[in-house]
């Protein structure tokens, strides 16, 4: 056993038995590389993650590639769900170095200064795939890091300086036609499916169909609604139990990289209600909805209410074995009719299409056959047992131990990982209450409320400490660790405002107002405006202000989003002017590479086109379900006396509100109008 034993994070334990020395990212750590003047080799990754998994199984298992690091190096482990902030910074030099970005990333810091002189992502033990061994890699580091100190100096001194660069923001005001520019290069993105892998690029995706409330309207639908097709119909979606895969591995959406993502799952959620509000009223999205909470309900949902993080893409051994189908076994477990009926609605082969076997991908949007359905819940029974019920609970395997010590009644699970991360739970409470919104009228739709109410209250009950009164990032079966990072307020942010939306009985807006203010005290850039990452942290090379999106959308996107929508709902112009400096903040950025930035975009939309309707109960019920991408509601139990007793709601553009609406038609006209005002 070395030091990660002593961890909760599934990821750092999974190395508790390597032969190598693993520290976790800590003072002593640190000080020991510094005191016995050691090359710190430090390896990022998370517990899902597939060649995360292969390099732990062949070079960190090797008793040779361990003695050398054991004896000449210091050896970290870091999470990267818990560290965030650790694995931006590191990626960033990786790419400064001419590398690819990916997991593992694998770095080799000096002990002085922790600034990165070498580093890439999977080393394998003997040179391969156009890459030495890492035995190799280790050798050539420890001689290079003893005889040319200086030369490494000065190598050292460019990286920190090209990382301070690619940081350096440029306030100004934001130039006119930006948000269009940007939209244009945000939507080719959309548009382009691809050489190789396809990402969901949710950011991105969302921030079209928002957009196609314009005159463009056509041909920004059309891109949105193929989103929509890739993810509903795709391979990258589960037919048979719900969730969407991390990625494909081909430009057709067809075979995935098989983790199992919460942030991904919460986003792709909120992105096809909001599809299908915009008038994409297409029976796959509904259903892959549906069927994404039921297995968020069996298999992602703690008994306290919050959602897990992540599940692995191996089972046995073998990625992707948990959800993939032979041709053999197919026509084994279903009837002849049943066999035809599947094989003419998804794509199933002989051959199949992933290494001898089937990932099953629809071939149309048509409904599917009563047969086609009785055959998905004949692969359900043979995958879960034939007694689990689609929203019975599956206990997960929680690591490896488990997987081998259960009775499985079907195919044995993946490793589940069991933590809480704020952020992540935010972003699916935000999207369950928008399905909630979206399909309010429909019987399914109150567990899309009750599960989203119980994983918030659980988060505003539990992650805070009594102490220093801090939001906390993540918590292991009860105990919480990792002071909040930028995104965790930001997004906890936008999920109480969705869930005031949802939910209209003030609750909300009050914990809204409460969690603002700490995010603002602890990460607001008094001078230049923008939230930092992270606290101040003489571990971190530079302080960061997040503003690109990546897997997750970027922070300050949010936060700037959200502070709009609550200047909206409280009238307090403080927040708008927090709003307008942190747009200034990110002039720069925008102008420069508005591809990057999809969410400063939508916060820019926001800006420009804020809207808020006050109305009565009925007609807001009416306004949930419907597509106002920039609009905030606000129930009020009836109207000010001074509007005539014929009003039904006010519509308010920024600070200045218009005539109050008698009909419904002219209601719909002023929020239509108000929403496209740039």
């Amino acid at each position: 056993m070395n030091h990660l034993a002593e961890t909760e994070s599934l990821y750092l334990r999974k190395h508790a038995e390597n032969p190598i020395d693993w520290w976790y990212w800590c003072d002593q750590a640190l000080e020991l590389a510094r005191s016995q003047d050691k090359l710190i080799f430090l390896s990022i990754g998370y517990s899902s993650c597939h060649w995360c998994t292969v390099m732990e199984e062949e070079a960190f298992s090797d008793t040779v590639i361990a003695d050398y690091m054991n004896k000449h190096f210091i050896a970290i482990k870091v999470d990267r769900e818990e560290r965030p902030d650790l694995d931006s910074i590191y990626m960033q030099t990786l790419q400064i170095m001419g590398e690819n970005g990916g997991w593992p990333l694998n770095v080799f810091l000096t002990p002085d200064d922790l600034v990165p002189i070498y580093g890439g992502t999977y080393f394998p033990i003997e040179a391969r795939y156009g890459r030495p061994s890492f035995l190799r890699v280790l050798q050539s580091l420890h001689q290079s890091y003893h005889e040319k100190r200086q030369e490494l100096q000065s190598y050292k001194l460019q990286i920190v300086h090209n990382l301070q660069i690619m940081n350096q923001l440029q306030p100004s005001v934001i130039p006119d036609g930006s948000l269009d520019k940007g939209v244009q290069k945000c939507s080719e993105v959309v548009q382009n499916r691809g050489q190789g892998t396809c990402f969901p690029m949710i950011p991105y995706a969302d921030l079209v169909l928002r957009r196609s409330r314009f005159s463009d309207a056509e041909v920004l639908i059309i891109k949105a609604r193929q989103r929509g097709l890739d993810l509903g119909l795709g391979g990258i979606f589960d037919h048979v139990a719900g969730g969407w895969h991390r990625y494909t591995v081909d430009p057709d959406w067809t075979v995935p990289h098989f983790e199992k993502m919460l942030y991904d799952n919460g986003q792709i959620m909120e992105y096809l209600a909001n599809l299908w509000s915009s008038g994409v009223k297409e029976d796959y999205l509904k259903t892959a909805i549906a069927r994404t909470t039921e297995w968020l309900q069996r298999e992602m949902t703690s008994p306290e209410g919050y959602f897990y993080a992540s599940q692995d893409a191996d089972s046995e051994g073998h990625e992707g074995k948990f959800w993939v189908w032979t041709y053999k076994e197919l026509a084994q477990i279903l009837t002849d009719e049943e066999f035809q009926a599947i094989a003419q609605e998804f794509t199933i082969t002989q051959s199949g299409n992933f290494e001898g076997s089937n990932v099953l991908k629809r071939n149309s949007i048509a409904r599917l056959s009563i047969k086609t359905e009785v055959a998905l819940e004949k692969l359900y029974a043979r995958r879960y047992g034939d007694n689990l019920k689609r929203t019975d609970v599956f206990s997960p395997a929680r690591d490896r131990q488990e997987v081998k010590n259960i009775n499985w009644q079907g195919r044995v699970p993946p490793v589940t990982d069991t933590k809480m991360i704020v952020a992540w739970n935010a972003l699916m409470i935000s999207g369950l209450a928008r399905a909630y919104m979206v399909f309010a009228h429909e019987f399914e739709s109150e567990i899309y409320r009750q599960l989203a109410v119980n994983a918030m209250t659980f988060i505003l009950q539990n992650q805070w400490d009594r102490q220093e009164k801090r939001l906390h990032r993540v918590n292991y079966n009860g105990t919480i660790s990792v002071v909040a990072h930028s995104e965790d307020y930001a997004l906890l942010i936008k999920a109480l405002l969705d869930l005031t939306q949802a939910c209209p009985n003030g609750i909300y807006l009050n914990q809204v107002i409460r969690v603002q203010a700490e995010f603002d005290q602890y990460l607001w850039d008094g001078n230049e405006g923008g939230y930092f990452n992270t606290d101040l942290n003489p571990d971190l090379l530079i302080r960061e202000k997040n503003f690109q999106d990546n897997a997750a959308p970027s922070a300050n996107g949010i936060a700037i989003a959200n502070l709009i929508r609550l200047s909206l709902l409280t009238e307090n112009l403080e927040y708008l002017n927090k709003a307008e400096l942190a747009l200034q903040a990110f002039a720069g950025a925008i102008a420069k590479s508005p591809i990057s930035c999809p969410s400063l975009l939508t916060a820019l939309d926001w800006w420009h086109n804020q809207t808020l309707v006050r109305t009565t109960k009925r007609v807001y019920r009416e306004l949930q379900s419907e597509y106002n991408p920039v609009a905030m509601l606000q129930e009020i139990t009836e109207l000010p006396p001074e509007i005539s007793k014929e009003a039904i709601a006010m519509v308010c553009k920024g600070l200045a509100c218009l005539d109050p609406a008698a009909t419904n038609e002219k209601l719909r006209l002023q929020i239509t109008a108000t929403q496209t005002r740039l």
